[in-house]
């Protein structure tokens, strides 16, 4: 009989300890590839450059390698607790190098979520880390503290 409450308390207490992750784990968005908004898009015109197109959108990140006519910019975001949200624009090149096609797949309308948060660690919806600094005060001369005098025991 006590053999069986040692087996039950040491299953319990493994289904507890390994149970934690069940709380739930840190997703973060995953960003990749190049960035493509509709505004980059509709600065595109036909009969355009390669440089231009260059300097609108960026280099592509495929460049067909037997086909240096077709450039694919993808973005694809990984969204942590929504899924996956994938754009892409491939642009087509005549023979001179000015654009002649321009082919979208995916939601252009939609602005996408861009986190500039470069910290370590999870953020904290909402909060801004810099309000929880104190505020640091260059202390003026009707501000400044008098000095206290050095009292020693001789």
């Amino acid at each position: 009989m006590q053999k069986l409450t040692r087996i039950i308390t040491l299953s319990v207490a493994l289904t507890v300890v390994s149970g934690c992750s069940y709380v739930g784990v840190y997703k973060r968005d995953i960003p990749q590839g190049n960035l493509v908004t509709q505004e980059m898009v509709s600065q595109l015109q036909p009969g355009m450059t390669q440089e231009q197109v260059t300097y609108v959108m960026g280099r592509p990140l495929l460049e067909a390698p037997f086909n240096s006519r077709e450039w694919d910019y993808v973005y694809r975001i990984d969204k942590a607790y929504e899924g996956v949200e994938q754009r892409r624009v491939t642009l087509t090149f005549d023979n001179a190098g000015r654009l002649m096609n321009i082919e979208r797949d995916g939601d252009f309308s939609r602005d996408l979520p861009i986190s500039t948060d470069r910290g370590m660690g999870p953020a904290v919806e909402g909060a801004d880390p810099l309000d929880a600094l104190p505020i640091q005060r260059t202390p003026t001369p009707e501000t400044a503290p008098e000095p206290q005098p050095i009292i020693t025991d001789e």
